[in-house]
């Protein structure tokens, strides 16, 4: 047995990296370790963990605080089958919100949910989910690896939303409102999945915004009609993660750069993109763009500073940096561990660190928190 951990990650060391109090935006960051068993961790700026829920389900992605405290958490539901092989990865099913000592307020259940849901603050849920394709629908998706759907079946997103009560209230289809040349799969994906919506969120004008990963896209979807609004231009960003509205209207996007245009050295970056012009406002990447590269998961969030919390999700390397793209505050996860399902377990056989989304948040935003009550 080697006398030197083989885990690099883990080797090159955990917890608290760095720290700038003066530029740091003080507060609490949430994360959730993807092969977890479901614990959701709240730590200070230090990397102390001053607070922790141990839920019934591993993370079917991420947790995130809601108005008043209250935990929305996404889990696994146990004993589903695996539709793909990279289902047993990203899927969800359980939606739920919790108290801080855990107990669960409400849950809901979808076994075709995957990669993110929207918890409303008044209990209604936005989420992205799975339909089949087969025959002529399956044909006409566009792009990708010839052959590779399982059983000829191409899976395709829809986008639900259900109120308190569990009963669809709305619902978007990817086969009824997508072009099929002009949201392509890019030629090396798997037809496994169509077009992989791993983020979907409520705009300020009541439509819906949408990432569409294997297609390289950020779209907004009229929520009247449920065209497409708006997209990115092609190029623009590269198998993205976690757009977000800002104050006045433009767009925080983690740009991951698995086949970006024109590039030859691959590299992810965090970009903000005014709506009306598609134009890129701002932009971090690492001095060394090699350095930060994430070729799946990833988010950021923009913080009342101004700073930017990216989550650089496979390392589980959580860091802020300021306008200026300076790093103030850097923590690796410590929480390492193996994925239970043999389909993941073959395609990912390292134990990870790895985290989907992480949160900061004020103490203003954790009443019970300042109040003292910890679990």
């Amino acid at each position: 047995m080697s006398v030197i951990d083989q885990n690099t990650r883990r080797r090159r060391g955990t917890g608290l990296i760095a720290l700038d109090p003066d530029a740091a935006f003080d507060g609490y960051t949430l994360f959730a370790p993807l092969t977890g068993t479901g614990e959701v961790y709240l730590i200070d700026l230090r990397g102390a963990v001053v607070h922790q829920w141990n839920l019934p389900y591993r993370p079917g992605r991420h947790a995130r605080i809601l108005p008043g405290g209250v935990l929305a958490y996404n889990g696994v539901m146990p004993g589903q089958p695996a539709l793909f092989p990279m289902w047993h990865k990203y899927r969800g099913g359980v939606m739920l919100q919790a108290a801080p000592d855990g107990t669960v307020i409400r849950e809901h259940r979808d076994p075709l949910q995957h990669h993110d849901a929207h918890h409303y603050d008044d209990g209604r849920l936005l989420y992205t989910a799975l339909e089949p394709l087969r025959g002529a629908q399956a044909a006409a998706v566009r792009g990708g690896v010839a052959g590779s759907e399982p059983d000829g079946t191409v899976w395709a997103d829809t986008i639900k939303e259900v109120g308190t009560d569990g009963a669809v209230t709305w619902t978007w289809r990817a086969a009824d409102h997508l072009d099929r040349d002009e949201y392509a799969l890019h030629p090396d994906y798997s037809r496994e999945h169509w077009p992989l919506i791993n983020s979907v969120s409520p705009l300020a004008d009541g439509n819906i915004l949408a990432s569409l990963r294997s297609v390289s896209a950020v779209v907004v979807i009229s929520r009247a009609t449920g065209e497409i609004l708006w997209r990115t231009e092609p190029g623009a960003v590269s198998q993205q993660h976690c757009p977000t509205e800002l104050p006045g209207g433009n767009l925080l996007v983690f740009d991951n750069g698995v086949f970006r245009p024109g590039w030859d050295v691959p590299f992810s970056r965090v970009i903000e993109i005014e709506r009306g012009s598609g134009k890129i406002t701002w932009e971090y990447h690492d001095p060394a763009r090699e350095a930060f590269f994430a070729p799946f998961m990833g988010s950021a969030q923009r913080l009342p500073n101004g700073n930017t919390l990216v989550t650089d999700s496979p390392c589980g390397r959580l860091f802020e940096v300021t306008g200026d793209g300076l790093v103030c505050w850097e923590y690796v996860v410590p929480y390492f561990g193996a994925y239970r399902e043999s389909e993941v377990q073959r395609l990912f056989p390292a134990e990870p660190n790895a985290v989907f989304r992480s949160y900061r948040y004020s103490a203003d935003e954790l009443p019970w928190l300042t109040r003292g009550a910890l679990s």
